[in-house]
């Protein structure tokens, strides 16, 4: 094996520039989708032989875990997730084995057929018996505070990894990217117009906010991300041409303030099946983009390769979540991280993740496989 010379952010930012790296680096949650469901993790870590007496849940919706330093060097990780800790935690079991650290203002409820509520005013969200995420609205811990004191909770998690670990990291929350569900789409469809001036007052304030971020971690961050899934499983979720019109301006108007104020990457989480859209996103100023759904219609990793790897970074794509890692053996996954490695790291402008988050019956085994085999390949100088 050949010796790495990079630390860890070290790799992230010049794959990100675009300059000669060791290897191609590796991603397990430095995103809220890029991640580990908690119960998959509780097995992982049992399978490894590791703790499980402190895992936690930044993401209770989704109920993701935040990925260890432990397992981050286990399997060679480059990334770090940037989330403050709970306020006031407790340890909570859905049920028998499991046990996670949670925020204690969510007080779980059980109802008579085995659900577990949570509660918020007139919000709520539930996980069904035997279930692994929540579903109903997308309640947090961190609703309601004062939008500068959430900001600096930020600010000094992002100065703590920077200060005392050599992971790269990213801003996650706060940014959407102009673009939002079937009510919008209907209503960029039929009024255009009043459209376009929300999204001028959006980026107005996207702006504002980003000004801060810049003067607040800029220093200390090297990502920051924009939300939004534009596509279905087999196309995109409107008219291309009425996207150009009525998004990309305004992610492009974001992403030149990013860029012209700081040193800053914009990373854009955007779903499904998107190619027809990724040009326009290029030409917008994206510089990364994930979850890269090869599984989606259209998708094909090696004409996405082809065709936009010059001009954009793709982080993920490496495993086939929806039908290889959950279902298949590991050695079936071995065999999808190799095609799929074989035609997104030649050249570089490719950083190693499944195709969004690892869910939680996916076997210890299964992800073992996966990541063990993105690292024995992921070395340039074996090309």
């Amino acid at each position: 094996m050949p010796q790495e010379t990079l630390t860890s952010r070290e790799r992230v930012i010049r794959t990100l520039r675009r300059e000669s790296v060791d290897r191609m680096p590796i991603d397990l949650g430095c995103h809220f989708s890029t991640g580990i469901s908690a119960f998959a993790y509780w097995h992982l870590r049992e399978y490894l032989g590791l703790s499980t007496d402190a895992i936690w849940v930044p993401d209770v919706v989704q109920f993701l875990a935040y990925v260890d330093e432990d397992i981050l060097q286990r399997f060679h990780c480059d990334c770090m997730l940037l989330y403050p800790r709970w306020r006031e935690p407790m340890r909570w079991s859905p049920r028998p084995p499991y046990a996670f650290t949670l925020p204690a203002s969510l007080d779980p409820e059980t109802t008579a057929d085995g659900d577990i509520i949570v509660r918020q005013g007139e919000r709520s969200m539930r996980l069904p018996q035997g279930g692994y995420f929540f579903d109903g609205d997308w309640l947090s811990e961190w609703r309601g505070l004062d939008p500068e004191d959430h900001l600096a909770l930020y600010a000094r998690e992002a100065e703590r990894i920077h200060r005392e670990t050599d992971y790269a990291t990213m801003l996650m929350y706060g940014f959407g990217a102009y673009f939002g569900d079937i009510e919008w789409q209907m209503e960029a469809t039929m009024d255009p117009e009043a459209v376009m001036a929300k999204n001028e007052v959006a980026l107005e304030r996207s702006s504002e906010r980003m000004g801060r971020v810049i003067d607040s971690m800029g220093d200390h961050i090297q990502m920051v991300c924009i939300n939004a899934d534009m596509g279905f499983q087999n196309g995109p979720m409107c008219r291309p041409s009425l996207m150009e019109r009525v998004t990309m301006p305004y992610i492009k108007r974001f992403c030149e303030f990013v860029h012209r104020n700081s040193d800053i990457k914009v990373f854009h989480h955007c779903c499904g099946s998107i190619k027809p859209l990724i040009p326009m996103l290029i030409d917008a100023g994206v510089d990364v983009l994930n979850p890269v759904q090869i599984s989606a219609g259209n998708m094909d990793p090696h004409e996405l390769k082809a065709e936009f790897g010059d001009d954009i970074i793709f982080w993920g794509g490496g495993a086939n979540t929806q039908y290889v890692l959950g279902v298949g053996s590991p050695e079936e996954v071995r065999a999808n991280v190799t095609e799929l490695v074989t035609a997104f790291k030649p050249g570089g402008g490719f950083v190693f993740n499944q195709v969004h988050n690892i869910m939680g019956d996916v076997p210890p085994e299964n992800i073992v496989a996966m990541l063990d085999t993105a690292y024995e390949l992921a070395f340039y100088q074996d090309e």
